[in-house]
């Protein structure tokens, strides 16, 4: 019998469960108008909607390969319970990324100030929920509560994750707010550094994605949802070659695979670089892993099996299978 053919889990860093349920609407014709179904179907979960829906995803993502979830959760702190719940359920290990919202979005979302929301960090905290701190973005934060986080963070040595660069009216809000862009004011409120995760980065500049090298932040790249809601590419080539640390989410859960993520990163580098090979398979098992796992502060996550009877496989010698598994297998080469 042959040896099983054995990985690190997959560690997917940025995840919206809920909008599993938004899979197949077309919910309009940009990111803005997708955003307001988004809202509404926000608006309609419960502790106990989350508690049921959040175990099946998660077991469907166990079955793509993602044995670790980052849940970057903004519905409320009883749901935060409820998706801590389901994740024990489900069996994939779990950090819950608490948003700080503190305007904008919906009411739901928001708490009344900085400090209430470090109040319910610590209450999850307190309950032995893994926790990173998650300033939504810099829309739903202004400076002030970007800066008490950033110092909270720093102090407690716990993982901080923010959404940035990610469409350009979030750049052109922050320029007539700030007089800065996205991650220039990041850096100016002491967001950026080793424990620090931006996720998107699709519209960074040069001076942005320097901030992130200098500091040694990390990108989550989100493929399928950046094509899927039209948030663009990331600058893949600039981003490699500054080495900045990268890992990848599933974020919308418009899809649930591990390699489609991995593979639609490398397409992107080739089709801004044309050349092929841009990163290794090594650095892309990399990103869906290790560097997930960096991102999210876990040490350990379980491992997975790779199915060399697989159909996708058929052929391929298994000093090849770890390439074959980047070029040209889905989720469903996972072993059950």
């Amino acid at each position: 019998m042959a040896e099983p053919f054995v990985l690190p889990g997959f560690v997917n860093a940025h995840s919206h469960t809920f909008q599993r349920a938004l899979r197949g609407r077309a919910a309009g014709g940009d990111f803005w108008a997708w955003r307001e179904t988004m809202l509404a179907e926000a608006e309609c979960q419960t502790p106990a909607s989350v508690r049921s829906t959040y175990e099946t995803t998660y077991r469907e993502m166990l079955g793509a390969g993602y044995t670790a979830v980052g849940e970057f959760h903004y519905l409320g702190l009883a749901e935060a319970f409820a998706a801590a719940e389901a994740a024990s359920a489900a069996g994939i290990a779990f950090v819950l990324l608490h948003v700080a919202y503190g305007r904008g979005g919906i009411e739901r979302f928001r708490q009344e100030s900085v400090a209430a929301y470090l109040a319910e960090v610590e209450a999850l905290r307190d309950a032995g929920i893994p926790i990173g701190l998650a300033p939504h973005s810099v829309r739903a934060c202004s400076a002030d509560w970007l800066e008490e986080i950033a110092r909270f963070a720093e102090r407690e040595a716990l993982p901080l994750h923010i959404h940035a660069d990610e469409q350009p009216q979030e750049v052109e809000e922050c320029l007539a707010e700030h007089g800065c862009r996205p991650i220039e004011l990041l850096a100016r409120t002491g967001c950026l550094g080793e424990r620090t995760t931006v996720v998107h980065a699709t519209h960074a500049d040069g001076s942005e994605l320097d901030l992130l090298a200098s500091s040694g932040t990390t990108i989550c790249a989100c493929p399928t949802t950046e094509a899927d809601l039209g948030d663009g590419f990331l600058p893949a080539e600039r981003v490699r070659k500054r080495a900045i640390p990268l890992c990848v989410g599933s974020d919308s859960n418009v899809r649930i695979d591990p390699f489609e993520e991995l593979r639609e990163l490398e397409g992107i580098a080739r089709r801004q670089t044309g050349r092929r090979g841009v990163f290794s398979t090594d650095e892309l098992l990399g990103f869906g892993s290790e560097r997930g796992a960096d991102s999210l502060g876990l040490d350990e996550w379980p491992q997975i099996e790779i199915d060399l009877e697989h159909r996708s496989l058929a052929g391929v010698e298994r000093d090849d299978v770890p390439a074959a598994l980047v070029a040209g297998c889905a989720a469903d080469v996972v072993a059950g």
